[in-house]
């Protein structure tokens, strides 16, 4: 075959026009192989994702997790070959076999695309426009992280200065969260940023006539991005070289983030297939694949066809990556020699470990004075915002109530942003009333590497980002929410601000930690624990939800078993004042533990010798061995109360057949917090009352 460039701008020779013929035929045939998934729109992709892979972005796939690498976000997640062709064609690891494996029993190929599982992928996409939000966090990330480390240096100059692509489909762009994303992103003018948008005019239920019929273009014109049309072919193909120089044309706009409009024909060049809503998630069947394949020039008897001179050319994008590398790395080792205490931080930032002696800095407060979790909570960021540099974060446009301002000087805002604290490299993010796409941000920034990121809103909020949360636990990212407003405690807002099932919800969640705590100091050791528990290597980090209060509660002097997710606040004692074997055990979380204490306190004046347990997280008191998990909660002691302002759902197993549980089994109301605690029960009457029905129970 020739190699002569066919364009002017772009080296394009036969032999890239067969690998990205190569890569439809091998999806067409990976989907018909194993019987589902989404054909079309790989197909149709297959010149903007080879593009990208092997003449744009700079990568090497020897080396995944480079850190001076572009990044790539495929938001369509259902086209997961789009990625995985691409993967296999450059040299990731993914071989022939892998994707005849496709999305089948243990393989490296799932039906979407999942991080941590195959090399080379850089987020877990599916639920639609997620992708985009996490793209728009990782542009977010790496602006924060060249501010920690090269802040002085000129645009395109620094080490740090790299790439975000990304490749949404009509199914994205209708999300909310995508809306949500791309307005944060134009307002940020994330010039790192690059979005193509497969306009091909299909969905699921056919043309997307069906469903809309906005400008998208001015939409993104609208939201400040820098936007460019990409027309197809005469054939009806992507053109490459249109893309590569309206790529080439967005690299150059360094104060907006692009939109790039590719209009497509979704299973192109499918004889019969192509710009049909079957060919979206339905295999073509053999004899379509057959026509199509004779459409390339390739041998319809065969399967997963690879010329060997087709996979050597790729395959170059390993030399090239090589290559890139180690010119970046010439300029990195230049940055570390001019800037040896930014290399160090750098270095230990990189490794995840933390300043040493931060821990120093957490406040210690002061025992029995009333102080809101959230208000403690802000204090130990504000004390820890001035050791962990990397440390950063936000809230939804609710930072005065979530108390999430880690710094009131510094504002993560663009240049050219008229407010006095606006730094393009500040500390405080302001996320705007986008919940959602704030934790898929989240997301992103974690996703990016080197820094640690936090935002809030209040817990009723948390359902707008459920989907991103979910989407934390199942990368194990080491993101922490901080959810305020935990319960009716917030009092007149009513019960459409009042969190009812959402703790029970959240910890339905795998692998997501929610934490309760007590009080202010058990507030800040569940900080130290979040902080310590963080951790770059996929499968052992996790993300925490803190859920904190409104009003003041009593502050207890601080223990450190409050890291093993339950402890004994106070420990049962007899009619001489001295330890004894609990009769009962009252087992609470939050704001309702001091509710707990006080009815203790009537039990003991009672001659019940009566045990209270904080649990500020259930997922940390799981991981306890057995026997410290018995010493908190005896075995022997059948009468067990637990308290807390929500739904009953986490706790009967806890209190076993004998146990009882004071919750909250419906909405609540407006009127003051503490009306409705008395209200609703949450008393230490009622706590007391309801401890000697589970005392009589227990003895039957």
């Amino acid at each position: 075959m020739s190699t002569k460039p066919t364009t002017t701008d772009l080296e394009w020779t036969e032999l890239d026009q067969r690998a990205v013929d190569t890569a439809r035929v091998l999806a067409a045939d990976a989907v018909q192989k194993v019987g589902n998934g989404h054909p079309g729109t790989a197909m149709s992709l297959a010149p903007a994702a080879y593009t990208l892979f092997q003449k744009v972005m700079r990568h090497d796939p020897a080396d995944p997790e480079w850190t001076g690498r572009d990044r790539f976000v495929l938001s369509a997640g259902h086209s997961s070959l789009t990625l995985y062709t691409q993967l296999y064609l450059a040299g990731f690891g993914l071989e022939l076999d892998d994707l005849k494996s496709f999305r089948t029993w243990g393989s490296k190929t799932p039906g979407h695309p999942e991080y941590g599982h195959t090399r080379g992928v850089e987020t877990t996409t599916g639920p639609l426009g997620q992708g985009v939000a996490n793209a728009v966090g990782m542009a977010m990330a790496a602006r924060y992280e060249r501010g920690l480390f090269d802040p002085e240096a000129a645009p395109g100059t620094s080490p740090f200065d790299h790439f975000i692509y990304a490749i949404a489909g009509d199914g994205c762009l209708q999300e909310g969260i995508s809306a949500e994303a791309s307005s944060m992103a134009g307002h940020q003018k994330l010039g790192n940023l690059v979005l193509l948008w497969d306009d091909n005019h299909i969905s699921i239920e056919g043309d997307t006539e069906t469903a809309v019929s906005e400008d998208t273009v001015k939409r993104y014109e609208a939201y400040g991005w820098h936007v460019q049309r990409v027309e197809p072919q005469e054939n009806g193909d992507l053109d490459p070289a249109a893309l590569f120089a309206a790529i080439e044309a967005a690299k150059a706009v360094t104060d907006k983030p692009s939109f790039i409009a590719m209009r497509s024909i979704i299973a192109w060049p499918a004889p019969n297939a192509q710009n049909t809503e079957a060919a979206h998630g339905s295999a073509l069947g053999d004899d379509e694949v057959a026509a199509t394949k004779r459409v390339l020039g390739f041998d319809p008897e065969k399967t997963f066809e690879v010329a060997d001179e087709v996979l050597a050319h790729a395959r170059q994008a390993l030399d090239r990556g090589r290559e890139a590398k180690a010119e970046w790395e010439k300029g990195f080792a230049e940055w570390r020699t001019a800037n040896p205490e930014r290399a160090a931080e750098f270095d230990r930032v990189a490794a995840g470990e933390l300043p040493a002696g931060w821990e120093e800095k957490l406040p210690v407060f002061e025992t029995g004075k009333g102080v809101a979790t959230r208000a403690a909570s802000g204090k130990v960021l504000q004390a820890l915002g001035a050791v962990i540099p990397e440390l950063w974060g936000g809230s939804a446009d609710l930072a005065g109530s979530n108390n999430t301002t880690i710094d009131k000087t510094s504002s993560f805002l663009p240049r050219g942003n008229p407010l006095a604290e606006a730094d393009p490299y500040g500390r405080t993010i302001h996320f705007g009333i986008r919940e959602h796409s704030m934790a898929a941000e989240m997301n992103g920034i974690a996703l990016h590497g080197n820094t640690r990121v936090y935002a809030g809103t209040f817990l009723v909020f948390s359902d707008y980002m459920r989907n991103a949360v979910r989407l934390s636990a199942l990368m194990h990212l080491p993101v922490t929410y901080v959810w305020t407003h935990d319960s009716i405690g917030l009092g007149e807002d009513g019960p459409t601000h009042q969190p009812v099932e959402h703790l029970a919800s959240l910890r339905a969640i795998p692998g997501l930690n929610v934490v309760r705590p007590a009080d202010a100091n058990e507030t800040a050791l569940a900080w130290r624990e979040i902080l310590r528990r963080y951790t770059k290597v996929f499968g052992k980090g996790a993300p925490h939800g803190l859920a904190l209060t409104r009003q003041g509660v009593p502050t207890y002097a601080a223990n450190e078993d409050a890291a093993k997710g339950a402890y004994v606040l106070f420990e049962a004692e007899g009619s001489d004042g001295r330890g004894a074997e609990p009769e009962v055990i009252l087992m609470a979380t939050g704001s309702e533990v001091h509710v707990a204490v006080e009815a203790r306190e009537r039990l003991q004046e009672a001659g019940t010798p009566t045990r209270v347990v904080s649990v500020p997280c259930v997922e940390w008191f799981d991981e306890q061995d057995q026997g410290y998990r018995d010493s908190v909660l005896p075995p022997s002691v059948k009468a067990r109360v637990a308290v807390e302002a929500g739904i009953g759902l986490t706790w009967h197993r806890f209190v076993g057949d004998a146990g009882r549980i004071v919750s909250l089994e419906h909405f609540g109301a407006s009127a003051d917090g503490k009306v409705l605690f008395q209200e609703f029960g949450f008393t230490a009457e009622n706590v007391a009352d309801v401890a000697r029905e589970s005392i009589a129970a227990a003895q039957r």
